[in-house]
């Protein structure tokens, strides 16, 4: 694949307050400041992560809002003082002292692009500090590095690095009941109603990054492809770790076609077992039960396992209603999803609070964090698309390349080198959106169905298509000709003869 040399440059204001000013700082405030770092992804590919700092302090009303009671208030109180475009940060660093933050937390992350950090003694100290801040809410080496995982050797990557969905324009969602046993239940769930509430607020703020359809249906008969053991101390049905694999091929075969969509399909399985098989339960590699009693497969979506209350009294009359606790339900499946976006908090070192996104499902930062993921990503995709075609067109001699293509292909390189200028001027939205556009006209031009038929008829196809056409007429045609020739010869010697 062709090389690609990118640097994401990120804006970053670190905002003094009263009393929090580290002894060492070299030059009055404001200045500015600038830190690089390579990110190593391969010989062919290089990151540079440049953070482009600018030091002050606080104005009259950010210290008004600092001077709220808890770190929650004061990030809410700061969000409407700034004028933080996509991809840029701001640090307010409060004193050592300071009661916003809770004991033992030095780093409070709010729903916004803006941290609270406590001061630390020197300068470098406060800027190790901040670096550390600065990859959790933009995007750390290994995130860079998981995106271009085509371009990384195998043993280079964590397996989490795989499991995120690639880059896409669009993505479908699809919900799906199964109700294997419909003689002994009959299960209602709200998804319309659980969609509007729960995933709607989410889809909208990540409809940024993509375009999602989502719909639903509810499937009969429909079974696991493995059977689960009996486990008699619990008196309840087990389906242990490793088999959890073995479960999703037979549900995928009834799910309907993923093959007829244009996007990634994530699908979400709500499973209500059979009564034979109630309750039942899903094992952790260790044995113990798991708490969501759900398991997610990456790039695929996620199954949950819906147990029914058995009926009280042997003559209740079958089959037994259910209602589905949506809340319960879609409080898993939105983790799921945040997990296959690669949007999961586990990594984050213990001093640090991150406060929770609420409804809306994801945090500014976070959205952020995926654009940088995908603009980088699509911006490797592009160029190894434009570098096939151009081995493609190197390959076959006598192939014709229409304007149209032509232009396509001008369109994504330009598009491309924008978005490369734009993320080196920490323009984050304007480069993810030319990123988009460079995929949009690299893949037009790479599937253009004039460029396809021409691949399937190399000059070796063609004589065997036309020989055995001209070979009957040929045969009289030759035979004709050798004939001319013998009397032309024949004539010759006549001539010479009468000489």
């Amino acid at each position: 694949a062709a090389p690609v040399q990118v640097q994401l440059v990120v804006p970053m204001a670190v905002v003094f307050s009263p009393g929090s000013m580290p002894g060492d700082l070299p030059r009055p405030l404001p200045f500015r400041d600038l830190e690089e770092m390579e990110i190593s992804v391969n010989l062919r590919t290089s990151v540079t992560s440049r953070y482009e700092m600018l030091y002050r302090s606080t104005t009259g009303q950010e210290e008004a809002a600092l001077a709220a009671a808890t770190a929650r208030e004061a990030d809410a109180a700061l969000h409407p003082l700034q004028d933080t475009p996509l991809g840029s940060l701001t640090m307010y660093v409060v004193p050592e002292t300071s009661s916003l933050l809770p004991q033992g937390i030095d780093v409070y992350v709010g729903k916004h692009r803006s941290a609270l950090v406590r001061a630390g003694g020197s300068l470098a100290a406060l800027q190790a500090q901040l670096r550390e801040v600065a990859q959790v809410m933009s995007f750390t080496a290994t995130s860079i590095a998981a995106v271009l995982s085509d371009r990384v050797p195998n043993g280079h990557l964590s397996p989490d690095a795989r499991r995120y969905l690639k880059s896409s324009l669009g993505y479908e969602i699809t919900f799906s009941l199964l109700n294997p046993d419909p003689k002994s239940h009959t299960v209602d769930w709200d998804i319309e109603g659980a969609v509007n509430r729960f995933v709607k607020p989410v889809l909208d703020k990540l409809s940024l990054v993509a375009n999602f359809s989502v719909d639903s249906q509810i499937l009969y008969y429909a079974v696991l492809g493995v059977t689960p053991r009996y486990d008699k101390e619990s008196s309840s049905f087990l389906l242990s770790a490793h088999s959890l694999p073995h479960v999703i091929n037979p549900v995928e075969a009834r799910l309907g076609s993923s093959a007829a969509s244009l996007y990634p399909v994530l699908n979400f399985l709500l499973y209500v077992p059979e009564r034979s098989h109630t309750p039942l339960y899903i094992q952790d590699k260790d044995g113990a039960p798991v708490s969501t009693n759900a398991f997610h497969s990456p790039r695929w979506g996620g199954i949950m396992v819906y147990n029914v209350e058995a009926p009280a009294s042997p003559q209740a009359s079958f089959p037994v209603h259910v209602d589905v606790d949506m809340a319960r339900v879609m409080e898993v499946f939105l983790a799921q999803l945040r997990l296959l976006f690669g949007l999961s908090r586990e990594e984050v070192p213990p001093e640090f609070l991150l406060e929770s996104p609420g409804n809306e499902g994801l945090a500014d930062w976070e959205l952020d964090h995926l654009l940088w993921a995908h603009t980088v990503e699509n911006i490797a995709t592009v160029s190894t698309t434009l570098t096939s075609l151009a081995q493609l067109l190197d390959k076959i001699g006598n192939i014709v390349i229409k304007d149209d293509v032509a232009s396509e292909v001008y369109r994504a390189v330009a598009a491309v080198q924008s978005a490369v200028t734009e993320l080196s001027l920490g323009h984050l939205h304007a480069a993810f959106q030319a990123s988009k556009e460079a995929v949009t006209s690299s893949e037009r031009a790479f599937f253009d169905p004039s460029l396809l038929h021409l691949l399937y008829f190399p000059d070796d196809q063609k004589f065997a298509i036309y020989i055995p056409l001209f070979l009957p007429m040929a045969v009289p045609i030759l035979l004709s000709l050798a004939k001319i020739v013998r009397e032309t010869r024949q004539r010759k010697k006549e001539a010479t003869k009468m000489d």
